[in-house]
């Protein structure tokens, strides 16, 4: 079994020892907003994290702060797999569009979407670049909407992208 985590999380998230902490004050019978004002958190974070962290092996719901983090840490993996992973076609659509090759049946070149007029001083011929033909993730899943507007399995967002 891999050793659970003990790297400091966001602000967000309770840390191990935070959850050392719940654990202590509960085994004293402390209440909820008890224990939440003894760490600074609001008293629905203590009562989710109670409910759903406690270790319910032994049938009733005791509180242990490494079966809790391990729990914690458990929830917050991605088992799924990635989309662009696991859709050839959407894979290959949105590559095209970002390296700027979508090609007609009869081979010509579809330019991408037009770009901005560049007001640089020193470099006039940016729109020569790759890039300037290239689509962005924002202009790619929009599109996306137009061109495969009943498949479902062909949307992502651009942020996935």
């Amino acid at each position: 079994m891999p050793p659970i985590s003990l790297a400091e999380p966001t602000g967000r998230y309770l840390a191990f020892e935070e959850r050392e902490e719940i654990a202590i004050l509960r085994a004293m019978n402390k209440g909820v907003r008890e224990i939440a004002r003894a760490l600074g958190r609001d008293p629905g974070t203590i009562s989710r994290e109670l409910r759903r962290n406690a270790a319910t092996r032994s049938g009733k719901q005791e509180y242990r702060a490494t079966v809790a983090q391990w729990k914690a840490q458990q929830a917050a993996k991605r088992p799924k797999t990635a989309k662009l992973t696991g859709n050839d076609r959407l894979r290959e659509y949105v590559q095209d569009r970002l390296a700027g090759s979508v090609r007609r049946p009869d081979n010509t070149i579809v330019p991408g979407p037009r770009t901005p007029a560049w007001k640089g001083l020193n470099k006039p011929h940016r729109q020569d670049r790759r890039w300037a033909t290239a689509w962005s993730p924002e202009q790619i899943s929009h599109r996306l909407h137009a061109d495969f507007p009943d498949d479902e399995s062909m949307r992502i967002s651009h942020e996935a992208i």
